[in-house]
């Protein structure tokens, strides 16, 4: 698995640089059909500042009117030779996908609007330590519920893939993490409450890879299902949901609402009619769980039924809940906001949705809160929109997990 990512990477690489040739010869056909043969001049003033895992190499273009692009040239830590290209209109250009803190040898052209080539012009410069084992050093892994959280700094702010490796008793798995932020973290789910291994290794969009380093033993926290059989509605603090044989009760009955049948009924229905004439959002859902909790993630699902015919899907159509917030409290007075949610909208223009999407909501709109929460006992559904009925707002089920009977 990991070579054919590998093998997708350079793929994606060559039709990138190609594509940005392409186009550039293109323009220059349409700019000039009376093609020259005197190649261009020589850069100058060329300085570079060394990055992490490359450099910026920054220059004074020669006085030709005919310029193109300039193009540097150099064998990667890879052995590879590769070659980074900059238009006219810059004058500067990065050298990057290394992973040596050696002298590295570029060569430096300037191209013509009628593809003449300049003499090179070679530097060379040491790039700084790469990008790769600065993020290696600063993973941290953290138990959690159900997993582990896991962060690091990326200050290149470039793709890295991070692969965790986790040891459990001889057999070993592989979770492969991504991002291009600069402080990432991201939970690793569907861990058993046991001593784990946990080792990883960082690789970059080049196939730049660290060694990998083993970071220690972690026992992720025990995490279940929260149980809904005590929960009770506060009305006086609730929006009316109880609109045609909708129930606010509903929304947590521990029944998903299905595409085939509407038997159940199992959905809320908030009108306007029934709330002082509009929708006026937020739209609040408030619950006394009537016990203390923990939670970390939870999952809500849209009313699927459509209630013109059966086997025709109501996801993410107008009335259903798109975003909302969530809040939590220990007396239903001063709520403590665990964080703001939104389904989003994967219908395109003609109102088409893929599979994924409908798979998605028919297994329920997964979400995770940035740490673990405090506990609490009462909790606060505040929906923000719909996907736009300004009369009615639905929903089918929300299901918490994490630690149960605090």
């Amino acid at each position: 698995m990991v070579k054919n990512i590998y093998i997708m990477k350079n793929q994606i690489k060559k039709i990138i640089l190609f594509s940005i040739f392409v186009f550039i010869t293109i323009i220059a056909c349409s700019d000039n059909d009376n093609l020259d043969t005197t190649p261009p001049g020589k850069l100058s003033n060329i300085t570079v500042t060394p990055t992490n895992g490359g450099g910026i190499i920054s220059y004074n273009l020669p006085s030709d009117n005919d310029i193109l692009y300039v193009k540097a040239v150099y064998t990667n830590s890879l052995g590879e030779e590769v070659y980074r290209v900059s238009s006219k209109h810059n004058t500067s250009l990065e050298v990057n996908g290394l992973n040596q803190t050696s002298p590295l040898k570029v060569k430096l052209f300037v191209i013509d609007e009628s593809q003449n080539i300049s003499e090179s012009t070679e530097i060379e410069f040491t790039p700084l330590k790469s990008f790769i084992f600065l993020v290696q050093e600063s993973i941290q892994i953290t138990p959690d519920l159900g997993g582990v959280k896991i962060t690091w700094d990326n200050i290149a702010s470039k793709t890295v893939f991070v692969y965790v490796h986790i040891l459990d008793n001889g057999n070993e798995t592989v979770r492969i993490l991504s991002s291009n932020n600069p402080q990432e973290s991201i939970f690793v789910r569907g861990l058993e409450a046991k001593e784990l291994t946990f080792s990883t290794r960082v690789e970059d969009f080049d196939g730049n890879i660290t060694e990998l380093e083993e970071k220690g033993k972690y026992t992720p926290l025990f995490e279940e299902k929260i149980d809904k059989s005590s929960w009770t509605l506060i009305s006086g603090q609730s929006i009316n949901g109880n609109a045609y044989e909708g129930r606010t009760v509903n929304f947590w009955d521990d029944v998903v609402d299905t595409v085939e049948t509407d038997a159940d009924n199992s959905y809320f229905i908030i009108t306007r009619d029934n709330n002082g004439g509009s929708l006026n959002f937020p739209l609040d859902i408030v619950i006394d769980l009537n016990k203390n909790v923990k939670i970390q993630r939870f999952k809500v699902w849209q009313r699927a039924y459509w209630y013109q015919g059966g086997g025709v899907t109501y996801h993410y159509q107008e009335e259903n809940i798109k975003s909302f917030d969530l809040y939590a409290s220990n007396d239903a007075q001063t709520w403590n906001l665990l964080g703001q949610f939104d389904i989003g909208d994967p219908r395109d223009a003609a109102g088409n949705i893929t599979a994924e999407a409908f798979q998605e909501a028919i297994d329920g709109h997964e979400f995770s809160l940035p740490n673990t929460s405090e506990q609490f006992r009462y909790l606060k559904f505040s929906i923000t929109s719909n996907f736009g009925s300004t009369q009615i707002t639905v929903g089918s089920e929300i299901t918490l997990y994490g630690l149960d009977n605090l």
